[in-house]
């Protein structure tokens, strides 16, 4: 007897709601490289994310929780205020407190600031609010921030570095019952120079990072967003931010990007979440084979797959394939609905179908 499809639940359409106001921002990129995400340990993962590689989208239940730990904060600000400790968690202007470095590049906005707390009553304090479960809370405890999450004690080097405070309370909730973590967080310019030496290498490298691991299935692997990029050829987005001709310049505050293809100084976010047809991967981007060519004047870059044959990145009028049809944004001459195209479905046709019509 064949199975009867599942009936959709008031649940599911909570999560696709979610999902779908999510998910409607074109950008695959956030504006800059937060200071949120600055200890993490695989600096191509950071890397991948500042060039938005591809769009992240979220499950409903993932965005649940993102939204959970932001409505908590009110609560934590009013239960430090019943302490007696002064918050200002907005600034002058009533917006939150946002510092950035590098060009606008590398930035923050930080939970508040506090002053008034028993454990140092006269000592200005960077806050930082966190919710967590159970699992995580428990180490939290026991080992304290900067070994249970480095994420969270780098972010917070980061803001006393910008705010010039000195320390950082760091407040936590366990979401399982409620307890309370805090934890005071002393400066150290050490750190906080070498994660803005770490950020600035991020920005400013046209290639991405080494990897962290040759193995997908490695734990820390398995929890990134990129597995299909880093270990299975998937091909980025086509923006302007994994275009060769692009730049993340760093003489202003405004995070600007500039084309030198174009010769624009300043793309706007619009402009380079569509990119162009003249975009050109990032050679190292291009993972299922090899740069072993290049023209600047007739905007290509040729490779070498591994059975020899060769392709070039460049305009379909002198027999290359465009960024598009690399990517699978393009893929109309693969007779393969577009829900069902794969990234091997990709690469094999480039390797076998179309490479021998076209090669150069």
């Amino acid at each position: 007897m064949a199975q009867l499809p599942k009936r959709k639940t008031t649940i599911d359409v909570i999560n696709e709601k979610m999902e779908l106001a999510n998910n409607a921002d074109p950008a695959p990129f956030r504006g800059h490289l937060g200071a949120s995400s600055i200890g993490r340990e695989c600096e191509r993962q950071l890397w991948y994310a500042f060039r938005g590689i591809e769009h992240v989208k979220h499950h409903g239940r993932m965005l649940r929780l993102f939204e959970r730990g932001h409505n908590e904060e009110p609560s934590l600000v009013k239960y430090l205020q019943m302490a007696g400790v002064t918050v200002h968690d907005t600034d002058a202007d009533g917006e939150q407190f946002r510092y950035s470095d590098i060009g606008g590049h590398f930035a923050g906005s930080m939970d508040g600031a506090g002053k008034g707390f028993i454990e140092a009553p006269k000592t200005w304090h960077v806050l930082e609010f966190k919710t967590s479960s159970q699992k995580y809370f428990n180490p939290m405890v026991k080992h304290g921030v900067e070994k249970s999450k480095p994420e969270h004690f780098a972010q917070m080097q980061m803001y006393m570095s910008w705010s010039k405070m000195k320390r950082a309370f760091y407040l936590m909730v366990n979401k399982n019952d409620d307890t309370l973590y805090s934890e005071r967080v002393k400066y150290d310019s050490s750190i906080a120079k070498g994660l803005t030496e770490k950020a600035r290498r991020i920005i400013t490298s046209q290639n991405p990072p080494a990897k962290i691991s040759e193995d997908p299935s490695w734990y820390k692997c398995k929890f990134c967003d990129f597995p299909e990029a880093c270990h299975r050829d998937k091909q980025p987005t086509v923006t302007c931010r994994t275009c060769l001709h692009s730049t993340p310049e760093t003489d202003g505050e405004d995070g600007r990007w500039s084309c030198n293809f174009h010769d624009i100084k300043s793309l706007t976010k619009p402009v380079q979440i569509a990119g162009c047809y003249e975009h050109r991967y990032i050679p190292k981007l291009v993972t299922f084979a090899v740069a072993v060519n290049a023209s600047a004047d007739e905007n290509y870059v040729e490779y070498e797959l591994p059975n020899g044959r060769k392709f070039r990145n460049g305009r379909l009028v002198d027999g290359g394939f465009s960024s598009g049809m690399m990517n699978g944004q393009d893929l109309a001459w693969l007779d393969i609905p577009e829900g069902k195209r794969t990234t091997d479905d990709l690469v094999e046709s480039l390797k076998t179908q179309y490479i021998g019509e076209l090669e150069v």
